[in-house]
């Protein structure tokens, strides 16, 4: 028999602990990939889906599915706009639909303003160090730079997450 706080017991997986679980494990491996890739497969925005839908019936029954629809839906319009008008990928749009499952409509607004906050940062620094590795080769910084999105996005999820704890 398992007691005590040991990961085996039933006991220890308590459904935020779960949704840090499916953000952390899908968030780390959406961010490697974009990271390497520069690309986000289906897998990473369908199995956030799926966890999400797990997490949110989970807590509410047929209610929750309902709750993830919603949030996917939310979450998949917030970021449709960027994606129009050039500003990101599909696969970055995909992946906060997969997320607003998880997280629900009421705290996928905060997490897109924590992904904007984080993006907004990562996008100076990237943009900083490409401007100064171009600067010291020769002439000035020309071209577009690419900048990897997802590692915005997770880091906004948990930080939604971690900001919703009781």
């Amino acid at each position: 028999m398992i007691a005590g706080n040991s990961w085996l017991d039933p006991a220890w997986l308590t459904l935020p602990r779960a949704e840090y679980a499916v953000a952390l494990v899908i968030g780390g491996g959406a961010v490697a990939e974009d990271l390497a890739r520069r690309t986000i497969s289906n897998l990473w925005p369908v199995a956030a889906l799926l966890g999400g839908i797990g997490c949110q019936m989970a807590a509410s029954g047929w209610s929750g599915l309902g709750a993830a629809l919603l949030g996917s839906v939310s979450g998949f319009l917030v970021f449709l706009v960027f994606y129009l008008l050039g500003g990101m990928g599909g696969g970055d749009v995909k992946l906060m639909a997969g997320f607003g499952a998880l997280l629900g409509a009421s705290r996928l607004l905060q997490a897109a303003l924590f992904t904007a906050v984080v993006g907004g940062l990562l996008a100076l620094i990237v943009l900083g160090v490409h401007t100064l590795r171009t600067k010291r080769r020769e002439g000035d910084a020309k071209g577009a730079v690419s900048i990897p999105y997802a590692p915005a996005i997770a880091t906004g999820v948990w930080l939604a997450l971690l900001a919703a704890r009781p």
